[in-house]
């Protein structure tokens, strides 16, 4: 697959997903236009599906918008508020530990360069490239589960890990494509192309597809 099918891949999923509701840390970043709004979602997102994640993090944002405000409270409010989130405690105080971080060695803002935001604790590739995205509006590829296993199952990638699969895509997707790959992805994966049993005749692109991998199919 070449990089101009894998754009009109992303143009036909575009299409197909007009009628679902993108994945909360976009919304976060399109309702609240806060960079550190963006950042305290991707934390509260790892490991927690998007139905959980956007209620928790809508009851933390309405006690504490900025960080200034999230260190007036305590560890147990803001477990309080995030709760049901996968691993509610220690994303607490990973919550706190930033926003203090943020407080006393960014002047108050979130950095806007990947190399900064790895440099926060809990922050991988993923989160730091998804802040820059969908905080700051800038070019970055954040690759997770779905957009390392649909790229493969597609034919257009051949690797093994997602940062494999990150230092591909930046080397051969064009960057016009970085922004919108990864709400895509990640939405479709959620509804279609599954981990297992993928729904392969609901497929907006299955004649592009190369299926790799996939096994049993609907």
């Amino acid at each position: 697959m070449t990089a101009g099918q894998m754009g009109e891949v992303l143009a036909q999923l575009r299409k197909a997903l007009r009628s679902l509701s993108a994945p909360s840390v976009t919304l976060v970043g399109k309702r609240w236009q806060s960079p550190y709004l963006v950042l305290v979602a991707c934390l509260l997102s790892l490991r927690t599906k998007d139905e959980t994640t956007l209620p928790a993090a809508e009851r933390l944002f309405a006690l504490a918008p900025a960080p200034e405000r999230m260190l007036e409270l305590s560890i147990r409010d803001i477990e309080r508020a995030i709760y049901p989130v996968g691993f509610y405690r220690t994303k607490a105080r990973r919550i706190m530990d930033i926003s203090r971080s943020i407080i006393e060695d960014h002047q108050g803002k979130v950095p806007d360069t990947l190399e900064a935001l790895l440099e926060f604790k809990g922050v991988g590739r993923k989160t730091a490239n998804l802040v820059l995205v969908e905080g700051f509006g800038k070019p970055g590829i954040c690759v997770d589960t779905h957009v390392h296993r649909i790229t493969n199952r597609l034919g257009y990638l051949r690797t093994r890990t997602p940062e494999a699969t990150e230092m591909a895509l930046r080397a051969k997707l064009p960057g016009k494509y970085w922004k919108d790959i990864n709400w895509i992805l990640v939405l479709w994966g959620q509804n279609i192309c599954r981990p297992v049993s993928p729904k392969c005749s609901a497929c907006a692109v299955r004649g592009m597809c190369a299926r790799t991998g996939v096994g049993t199919q609907r």
